[in-house]
């Protein structure tokens, strides 16, 4: 079928398969092998659980910084070329970290190269996903009315990353690090490559001299002010995202040491948790259609708090990762609301900015979580799990008891 005669709809999902979709599946895939495969090379390499929590909060500290500024950047040069560059950049400094591993597989240069891994790959892949999400607004604005459904597209691309990249870190992690690592590098320079397609987004003039330091991030953090549900949807998320970090980082500690269980074994806690997102995602894209925003976003708030607060209390690996599953999976439908209303309120012109004070504010209790999980003895982390639990429970309440008569979400 020619393009002249293709009927619209399929000319268009085509479009977005190659230039969005795609570049978006090979840098959520590298995502996610580093985000949960680090710490568990940290963890193999040192035997550490301390350091494998200053590890999380090394890789989660850099993408806060890179948060500040990365929309900035994007606004003035595009969301391809700093997708592309970051993604290059990433694949280098694997590819550096793969080597010296290889001849320096345990010791010093060795602790020392994981721990460095850590922020590198933390502040790169912030970079890459502001881009990566501005191209996918993008999209969305010009889907005619269905930007739900392109970011329920999106964030089944990256659940479905998910679930291949743990599971898939922690079975090369079993062949060493250089092999793990050697991967990561392969996917990161696929998704530069693949990034080229990504059509050239506006790139917004500017006056350098003029322009001061953290500017981007005020317009953004003002933007949000200006708007009360995005606002209120950020705050309950920003607290539930203590948990769930919380979680994330304490997984290597609880499933290795506790459940006496395998690396492996932690990937696939999380592997198990995205496909039940990927769930989720696509029941909540139809739910959507039929019953708008709220609804479903306080259905998914309820579950998440339940399912946390159930987690701390689980008594063996099993049901600990039947709760971080269903978890998680109410997360993505959380998830799938903040970006849909994001879309729709936010204004294109300052939309990376807007994104880069969004995603700064929802990162900001991940390293707090990696420096719990140091400072926590190992026999203890029941309890703080718990306090957090009950903290994003209140704080899951409060928004969506506000937001339950705002018009956005009942568009």
């Amino acid at each position: 079928m020619s393009a002249a005669i293709a009927p619209r709809h399929t000319r268009h999902t085509a479009g977005l398969m190659r230039s969005i979709y795609l570049p978006r599946a090979a840098d959520a895939v590298t995502s996610a092998m580093s985000t949960y495969g680090i710490p568990l090379l940290v963890l193999t390499t040192t035997s550490s659980a301390a350091l494998t929590g200053i590890a999380f909060a090394l890789e989660w500290i850099p993408r806060l910084a890179a948060s500040g500024w990365a929309g900035t950047l994007v606004d003035r040069r595009g969301a391809t070329a700093v997708f592309h560059l970051a993604a290059l950049v990433r694949a280098l400094a694997l590819a550096a970290g793969a080597v010296l591993l290889h001849l320096h597989p345990s010791g010093l240069v060795a602790s020392v190269t994981v721990m460095v891994l850590a922020p590198t790959t933390g502040m790169l892949t912030a970079i890459s996903y502001i881009a990566a999400e501005t191209a996918g607004a993008a999209a969305g604005r010009r889907a005619d009315g269905q930007a739900h459904r392109v970011q329920a597209i999106l964030l089944g691309i990256e659940q479905t990353a998910t679930v291949a990249g743990p599971a898939l870190a922690g079975v090369l992690l079993l062949a060493g690090p250089p092999p793990m690592l050697a991967v990561i590098t392969t996917l990161s320079l696929l998704a530069a490559l693949l990034a080229l397609r990504t059509p050239p987004s506006p790139v917004i003039p500017t006056r350098p001299s003029k322009r001061q330091p953290g500017t981007g991030l005020l317009t953004g953090w003002r933007t949000i002010r200006s708007l009360p549900a995005l606002g209120w949807l950020v705050t309950g998320l920003t607290l539930s995202n203590l948990a769930t970090g919380l979680l994330q980082a304490v997984s290597p500690v609880i499933v290795v040491k506790h459940f006496g269980q395998t690396t492996t074994a932690v990937g696939l806690v999380w592997s198990a948790a995205a496909g039940a997102t990927l769930l989720s995602v696509t029941i909540c894209r139809f739910a959507l259609d039929r019953l708008g925003l709220w609804p479903v976003g306080a259905a998914c708030a309820a579950l998440a708090s339940l399912a946390c607060l159930a987690a701390a209390q689980a008594p063996d690996y099993r049901s600990y990762l039947v709760l971080i599953a269903i978890l998680m999976a109410a997360e993505g439908g959380m998830t799938v609301v903040l970006r849909t209303l994001r879309s729709r309120l936010i204004p294109p012109e300052k939309f990376g900015s807007t994104l880069s004070a969004t995603v700064l504010i929802l990162l900001l209790p991940f390293p707090l979580a990696g420096i719990l999980t140091a400072l926590t003895p190992p026999d203890a982390l029941g309890h703080v799990i718990t306090a957090c639990a009950a903290l994003q429970a209140l704080g899951l309440f409060c928004a969506f008891a506000r937001l339950r008569t705002d018009p956005a979400l009942r568009t």
